[in-house]
């Protein structure tokens, strides 16, 4: 289940865009204001609003720590603002003065890509905050942009409806025309780097359009140095232009916010329609979801953003444990016993401990006890960790086949053959409340 938690409304015009750092939500609107909230009860910071663009401010970023926040306006300028005290740090002037439609960081935050409405990139050299490379794209507007995980490498989205790669000096790897019909919106790649049987790099790559599609792709790296972009899934689940698209922090899942005034979440692998949200007057502009919690904010026309929960997710196909710890995420409306009201993120390992016990996973705690897992630890666990650390088998099966395998088998894992350290079985509530809602929509 997805809970609305609250409705912010600070901004006077469009919300244009949303992002999050590990600590902060920042909101840009037409009204030429940045305004920056604390996630912990989403209250807005003395400094904001951030006042200092001239014309209405169309994207924003955080750097990879949260000490800085970029944003990027029609004035044709980036700016770089200190979040410790709202101060303009660097004021960047985009190459041909035209508007400036996106910006980006880095995962490293080295670089920042700026894209401008008359196709011309910018690659900046944060640090020195001085203009490194310069590219374009003619006759369109670049209005989306996103760095692979390694940094290494960006891709950019136009109104023209492609995709383009490039590497750090501006070398045009791949073009990946009419990925969108009628103009590109947004793009994000996924945040883990992934292999190919081969052991070719691969990442996911996620985009949405004018043509009322969300895309999930795979971009794969090739032994003989090429590039290969491969349709994963085409996902339907809008009615209208897709505007805007985000992925989880551990990849698992993917939002997106659509013309048709709804907001969908899908499990991203599968591409699996999880959740069709509808509290917005009109378009839903922007999303994101936040890198420390099951928490998204999406921003609209309505000129408002709306803060969601994501409450009922669990091991869904043994990927990661970030999304079972969701129901205790709230900062709000649930107190663990014994327990402060802290991110998970700030668990202890005697409170990870704690909630394992409250959650009926006793049988893993000899297990997390003996490896030191700590809020940060449990976030970032695995389907490799917990089947070679933690010696969890981390695959999906039928109840009542697994039941019977571990009752007349040996103590191994039907899909590995390792031994099972624990017999504990994890119901897969995503897959199985995937299942329901296909089987009813049928």
């Amino acid at each position: 289940m997805v809970s609305l938690i609250c409705t912010i409304q600070s901004h006077r015009d469009d919300v244009n865009c949303c992002a999050f750092s590990s600590s902060l939500l920042a909101t840009c609107s037409a009204d030429k204001t940045i305004c920056v909230y604390s996630t912990r009860d989403f209250s807005e910071l003395p400094f904001s609003p951030l006042s200092g663009h001239g014309y209405g401010v169309h994207c924003c970023c955080f750097s990879a720590c949260g000490q800085y926040l970029a944003s990027c306006s029609t004035d044709a300028t980036t700016m770089v603002w200190a979040m410790g005290t709202g101060e303009i740090e660097a004021v960047l002037e985009h190459p041909g003065r035209s508007p400036v439609r996106v910006c980006a960081f880095s995962p490293d935050s080295t670089h920042l890509v700026s894209g401008g409405s008359d196709g011309t990139i910018g690659l900046w050299d944060f640090s020195s905050r001085t203009l490194r490379r310069t590219g374009a794209v003619t006759d369109t507007s670049i209005v989306a942009c996103s760095f692979t995980p390694c940094s290494q490498l960006f891709i950019t989205g136009s109104t023209y409806g492609d995709l383009r790669l490039w590497d750090l000096n501006m070398n045009h790897l791949h073009a990946e025309k009419n990925a969108h019909d009628l103009g590109v919106t947004c793009c994000q790649f996924a945040p883990q780097i992934m292999k190919d049987l081969d052991g070719c790099i691969q990442f996911r790559l996620a985009s949405c359009g004018q043509d009322s599609l969300l895309k999930i792709w795979i971009v794969s790296f090739l032994s003989s140095g090429g590039v290969k972009m491969q349709l994963a899934h085409t996902l339907t689940g809008q009615s209208a232009p897709v505007l805007s698209c985000a992925y989880s922090a551990d990849g698992q899942m993917l939002v997106s916010g659509s013309v048709d005034k709804t907001v969908t979440v899908y499990q991203a692998n599968e591409g699996i329609l999880l959740y069709t949200l509808n509290q917005h007057d009109r378009y839903v502009t922007a999303c994101a979801f936040s890198p420390t919690a099951p928490i998204i904010a999406t921003g609209s026309m309505d000129k408002t953003v709306n803060i969601w929960r994501v409450e009922d997710s669990s091991l869904a196909q043994g990927k990661s444990l970030s999304d079972e710890t969701a129901s205790v995420l709230s900062n709000e409306d649930r107190k663990l016993r014994g327990h402060s009201k802290l991110m998970v993120t700030e668990w202890s390992e005697e409170d990870v401990l704690a909630w394992l016990q409250e959650e009926g996973l006793e049988a893993l705690i000899d297990i997390f006890k003996s490896n030191n897992i700590d809020g940060k630890e449990l976030l970032s666990l695995s389907k490799e960790s917990l089947s070679s650390e933690l010696h969890i088998d981390g695959y999906s099966y039928e109840r009542e086949a697994i039941e019977s395998w571990i009752t007349t088998k040996s103590r191994t894992s039907p899909m590995t053959n390792l031994p099972l350290q624990t017999t504990l079985l994890t119901p897969n509530r995503t897959l199985k409340m995937a299942i329901y809602r296909w089987t009813t929509s049928q």
